[in-house]
């Protein structure tokens, strides 16, 4: 009697449009789409090879009950593009994707993901990951009040938002924050965040590995006693320069820096395990 395959979830770092090193991570994992699912921890598109290739391949898989995706702030910045709102950066190579014969569709399926998924009852994933002020339940709370506006039916209620979505401040978390700047904390940090201070307030400066000097007062975010880390496992992206860092048995980032020719990483919940395989872009 042959054995049943054990069904596996895995956990995809920042994909940056790097579709040759997606497909190559699929084979090292045998991802079979009848049995395991995937999780992406955003960041889909920007600068690899192939950014609308990988956003229609991702799109499918969701679209089939394949996999899952949490929204990163590249992804937030082709809403932006697309939406006539922020103009193309030539190191951004999304033009791909706002050219493309379905790209209405393309970006209308984007804005309407989420910024917060729970992979199972004890792991959260976000881009960036979670503030230590924030536990799950909130997290996940305030998460929807940015994803309501971003799938809003009213495309002039989507606009005002990316308009004002850019920007530093507030940058300190307060419950009774209102409006765009409300929106705007949540967002940055859910998908900006490296560096807090003890209280949680943001610094956006630093994006380097973690043995180089930082701003006085900061450290990198889950350095601080984590609400949410007492009850899940934080699986974030994001910050290349920790290159897949397992930071503790809590907290696990999934970023290899695949864009900056290093590796794409698929993380397996179910027995922790990190797989990878080199960009072969470069």
């Amino acid at each position: 009697m042959a054995l049943e395959k054990v069904r596996y979830n895995y956990v995809i770092g920042d994909v940056q449009g790097c579709f040759e090193a997606l497909k190559a991570l699929l084979k090292e994992i045998q991802f079979d789409a009848d049995q395991d699912f995937i999780w992406f921890a955003g960041d889909l598109i920007a600068r690899g090879e192939n950014s609308v290739g990988a956003l229609r391949f991702i799109k499918k898989l969701c679209e089939q009950g394949n996999a899952a995706t949490v929204l990163g702030n590249h992804d937030l910045n082709l809403l932006a593009v697309a939406r006539g709102i922020k103009k193309l950066k030539e190191k951004d190579h999304i033009d791909d994707v706002i050219h493309a014969l379905e790209s209405d569709e393309l970006i209308d399926w984007l804005r309407k993901q989420p910024l917060c998924l729970f992979p199972n009852e004890k792991t959260i994933l976000t881009h960036a990951g979670i503030p230590n002020i924030w536990d799950a339940e909130k997290t996940a709370a305030l998460a929807k009040e940015v994803e309501a506006v971003l799938a809003h039916e009213d495309f002039a209620v989507l606009d005002s938002f990316l308009k004002e979505m850019y920007g530093t401040e507030p940058d300190l978390w307060a419950d009774d924050l209102q409006g765009h700047a409300r929106l705007r904390c949540i967002t940055n940090y859910l998908t900006r965040m490296r560096l807090t201070d003890a209280q949680g307030r943001l610094e956006f400066s630093f994006k380097d590995a973690l043995d180089e000097p930082m701003p006085a007062g900061f450290q990198p975010w889950f350095k601080f006693e984590s609400q949410t880390a007492q009850t899940h496992q934080i699986i974030f992206g994001h910050w290349a320069a920790l290159q897949g860092e397992r930071i503790n048995a809590q907290i696990q980032n999934v970023d290899g820096g695949c864009v900056w020719g290093h590796q794409l990483l698929a993380y397996r919940l179910e027995d922790q395990q990190l797989f990878s395989v080199d960009n072969p872009v470069f």
